[in-house]
């Protein structure tokens, strides 16, 4: 891997005072309130249809002005884009297509001013295999040390034709590709778990570990305040590759332990990882993207010496009602208490259908849905998961975009489509790139003000209406319920960190808790319910009327109340 880079590098000195001054409260990520950029459609600085770093660096105050405490970045490292920046080519250096490392430090620097923190992706499963170990690996052919570094094995049969194992890739297809050799024949096989440009990291060999130790040192001393870890699950292996014996291998994820998924070996990796964090000041974090089968094995991950968070996937995968959020979100708490860990919540990322569009639409369709729905009943029921996932202990996460109510496009044109996954059969759906259209900043313009030269993914006609101009200081938007929600919740006293609620006996249909002087009823049924007014109303998602010490609640509406 190159470490070599062109005059406009930033410098690589510690910049731990500059961190120190961005929030002086402790713990900071245990409430933190963590807004998801994917830097490709969030804004585009220099007209050329594709979000960049200083178009991130300029929205920043709108971040700020938003109430979040910290942006999570989407891989900007130098890329082919085989799988939208998560195949990486150069850890240590940014796409030219979203600028260089002058701009990564320039949005770091204002982000602190701003007293803003910022998290970027890190991709330890895997490279680009246009990295300069996989190029190597392959130039020298069998038995290069380069090779150990990954997973390359003779294939099986008479002429090692057939793959080392029955893996399947997450995006289809199998999980293994044969090379050519530099000979001309048919050679060995490498391991994908995702696309075949993205050789998977053999995490055995000491020099993968060393490696990424040192990229985490490099990022830390830009300035960065933490990591999230992409495939956090994946970087260990069984030994010896067993077969799994079983085809539609992507229909079992999240359901059990599997061989290239969660296995126990990875704890000691984010171990050493923690070692290096805590060398620095400011309270630097990682937070794992770990999907498995139980929040039970989600908390191994957040154990007080290994990382400090772990996205809830069982949350964001659960149902739009009362008994099932109210089951996940109490074994969520159990899970995390015994490790000190703080829970987190999300809704929607830029893998998974964007919940506007998921409540819209009938239970049971999954995370990625291909079909817009009732976009009126989408957008009540995401108002009002909203302010119940703000009200829940812990930490949230907001993807961008969905502040103001976005809905998935789910009509885009075959021919612009770039999800890998679409273009393989039987793996995952595919249609991520309905979550991914650049958003609307303004009700005109040829890209609503996303830019001035279009944008990489078509936006639908009138997204200009959702835009944040367009709600900006509207009374009932869903940007303007977001902003009081923030603010509502950095304010309350009873609200942010903990790690239990106290239940309120509701009809069914409704979920009903208490925290401190705080109250929170969400209505997740058809019909409105009358229901106690547990005190002054501090914010609601929908229209409630209150007479005579009780509230109507319309059907899919949250309530705040609180008694301070």
């Amino acid at each position: 891997m190159s470490q070599h880079h062109s005059a406009d590098q930033a410098p690589t000195s510690s910049r731990e005072a500059a961190v120190v001054t961005v929030a002086g409260r402790r713990d900071w990520w245990r409430d933190a309130v963590i807004y998801q950029v994917y830097p490709r459609s969030y804004a585009d600085s220099n007209g050329d249809g594709m979000g960049d770093l200083e178009g991130v660096r300029t929205r920043l105050p709108y971040l700020r002005d938003l109430g979040v405490d910290a942006v999570w970045l989407s891989p900007f490292y130098a890329s082919p884009q085989a799988d939208a920046g998560y195949d990486v080519a150069d850890y240590r250096a940014v796409d030219p297509m979203f600028g260089n490392l002058l701009d990564a430090d320039a949005l770091i620097r204002d982000a602190h001013g701003l007293s803003l923190r910022i998290i970027v992706d890190l991709v330890p499963n895997h490279s680009s295999d246009q990295h300069e170990w996989f190029k190597r690996a392959l130039a020298e052919g069998p038995g290069s040390p380069l090779r150990e570094r990954y997973h390359f094995r003779p294939g099986k049969g008479a002429g090692g034709e057939l793959p080392p194992n029955d893996w399947e890739s997450i995006f289809g297809g199998p999980a293994w590709t044969r090379v050519t050799e530099p000979d001309g024949t048919p050679g060995e096989w490498y391991l994908h778990l995702f696309a075949p440009e993205q050789p998977d990291f053999n995490w055995e060999h000491p020099a993968v570990g060393d490696e990424f130790r040192s990229i985490l040192r490099f990022w830390l001393d830009m300035g960065v305040d933490g990591f999230r870890i992409d495939v956090a699950h994946g970087l260990v292996k069984a030994d010896g590759l067993p077969d799994l014996g079983s085809h539609d291998q992507v229909k079992l994820l999240g359901n059990d332990v599997m061989p290239f998924f969660d296995q126990d070996g990875v704890h000691e990796i984010y171990r050493q990882w923690r070692l290096v964090l805590d060398e620095y000041a400011g309270e630097r974090v990682f937070v794992a993207e770990a999907w498995t089968p139980t929040v039970e094995r989600t908390a191994n991950y957040v154990r007080p010496d290994e990382l400090h968070q772990a996205f809830n996937f069982q949350y964001l995968s659960t149902e739009w009602d009362a008994a099932e959020l109210c089951e996940v979100i109490d074994r969520t708490l159990e899970a995390m208490r015994p490790v000190g860990a703080p829970a987190t919540w999300v809704l929607s990322n830029h893998d998974v259908t964007r919940h506007a569009t998921r409540f819209a639409n009938p239970p049971g369709l999954g995370t990625q849905i291909r079909t817009a729905g009732d976009r009126d009943l989408g957008l009540r029921r995401a108002r009002a998961a909203t302010l119940l996932m703000l009200a829940l202990p812990g930490s949230a996460y907001v993807y961008q975009g969905e502040e103001l109510g976005l809905p998935d496009v789910v009509d885009l044109p075959d021919e612009v489509r770039q999800d890998p996954a679409y273009f393989r059969g039987a793996g995952q759906d595919g249609f991520r790139d309905g979550c991914r259209v650049p958003i609307p900043w303004t009700r005109t313009g040829s890209s609503y003000g996303f830019g001035d030269g279009g944008s990489w993914l078509p936006q639908p006609i009138g997204w200009g209406e959702l835009s944040v101009e367009a709600q900006t200081g509207v009374v009932g938007s869903t940007l303007e319920l977001y902003r009081a929600a923030l603010a509502a919740r950095r304010d309350h006293p009873d609200l942010g960190a903990g790690d239990r609620v106290e239940w309120l006996k509701a009809p069914e249909g409704l979920l009903a808790f208490r925290r401190g002087e705080f109250v929170c009823v969400t209505n997740t049924g058809g019909e409105s319910v009358t229901t106690p007014a547990y005190g002054r109303l501090l914010l609601a998602s929908g229209e409630v009327a209150e007479t005579d010490g009780e509230a109507k609640l319309p059907a899919d509406t949250t309530v705040w109340w609180t008694r301070a």
